[in-house]
């Protein structure tokens, strides 16, 4: 097994980082700058910075923003958020980003992934899948786009298998439920993501206590786990997080 990735994530609004619930009610919660920095310092392996309202905006991403985080930090960094076409992609890699996570436009554009797949690689795309519970879908789990606030009938592990028949590097689940609950990940549509699409996953929505970064690893077959809210306000630190995934024999990097 490969070492488990620690990954803070930077919700973006408005040049400031931001946490919410269930994708609504943020506050603020960090300078950008600040965090990254404190974060590629404080044993981070990656960092994720997602420009949250960009898509409903109808706006690119804050590539300023990304460019400035980037230059302060020496880890590879995921940006999502507004990755609409090719060109986006380009000006992220080119402001530092080392992969982009591509969400709602994935869902509306399948062939942008192909594309982006076949010029920049599999291991440069990320696909973000938003999810809430819907027992019509044969997942129980249904995609949400528009930084979950429309719904689209789709079953969020299917849509999963078509995005790893199309190339991509990795998945990125989150479920609407459990964002920013502290309450745990979910790890059933964790689980079932990785299982059936055999792709390395990032658990992502919900870590509030260091039992859930285990349970994500070891019950939710996840290669990757991302938190945001317990990393930004304090309550857990990265070093916890790789000390409680090794002392239950999950390898990590120290």
């Amino acid at each position: 097994m490969e070492p488990v990735s620690v990954v803070p994530c930077l919700d973006m609004k408005e040049g400031r980082v931001v946490k919410g619930i269930h994708f609504v009610d943020l506050v603020d919660a960090a300078d950008p700058v600040e965090a990254a920095k404190a974060y590629s310092e404080g044993g981070a392996d990656e960092l994720a910075f997602l420009d949250i309202t960009a898509t409903v905006e109808k706006r690119r991403t804050m590539f300023d923003v990304l460019e400035k985080v980037a230059s302060f930090i020496d880890i590879p960094l995921t940006v999502g958020g507004g990755i609409q076409s090719i060109e986006d992609i380009e000006t992220a890699l080119a402001s530092g980003a080392s992969c982009v996570s591509i969400s709602s436009a994935a869902y509306r554009d399948p062939k942008l992934v192909g594309d982006a797949v076949q010029r920049f690689g599999g291991s440069t795309v990320i696909v973000a899948i938003d999810a809430d519970a819907n027992e019509e879908c044969p997942s129980n789990r249904e995609v949400y786009i528009d930084g979950g606030r429309t719904s689209t009938g789709k079953d969020a592990v299917e849509f999963a298998k078509e995005m790893t028949n199309l190339g991509v590097g990795r998945l990125l689940p989150t479920s609407k439920a459990t964002d920013g609950t502290k309450d745990g990940y979910d790890i059933e549509l964790t689980r079932r993501i990785a299982d059936e699409t055999g792709l390395p996953v990032v658990a992502s929505g919900g870590a509030g206590k260091l039992e859930h970064f285990k349970e994500a690893v070891l019950d939710g077959h996840a290669q990757a786990v991302l938190a945001a809210s317990v990393f930004h306000f304090g309550l857990i630190s990265i070093r916890e997080v790789k000390e409680c995934l090794r002392d239950a024999g999950i390898p990590v990097n120290l």
